[in-house]
């Protein structure tokens, strides 16, 4: 059963913009309240709650601001089903540069990300 990938897409999108703008309230539309960050640091498991997260973004300067490359982009949308969704993607906040996971469902008020696992690079 195909299944429509704008509308995921279309909040994958809005992810990317509000990383590079550092837009902590265009981050908070399209994360749910309860999802989380993990990561693995040193072999242990790391996690930061959403609201923590934002915060993060509201005291760092953006990507933009420093007039910093912009690259990201999708490297794969897995659909099980119209309300369920795994994105891979790749984006860069120099040095940093991460492939993000990220698990997105579509609920009463619109997709919305869940869930997020990344791994960062240093370059």
């Amino acid at each position: 059963m195909p299944h429509d990938r704008s509308t995921v897409e279309a909040v994958v999108q809005h992810y990317f913009d509000g990383l590079y703008e550092g837009d902590a309230d265009k981050l908070g539309a399209i994360f749910h309240p309860s999802a989380d960050l993990r990561w693995q640091d040193k072999g242990q498991l790391q996690v930061l709650t959403v609201p923590d997260w934002l915060d993060r973004v509201r005291k760092r300067p953006s990507a933009k601001a420093e007039g910093q490359a912009r690259d990201d982009f999708i490297v794969t949308i897995d659909r099980s089903d119209a309300a369920t969704a795994f994105i891979k993607v790749r984006c860069q906040l120099p040095p940093r540069y991460f492939t993000d996971y990220l698990v997105a469902m579509k609920l009463e008020d619109g997709w919305q990300i869940v869930s997020k696992a990344y791994r960062l690079d240093m370059r």
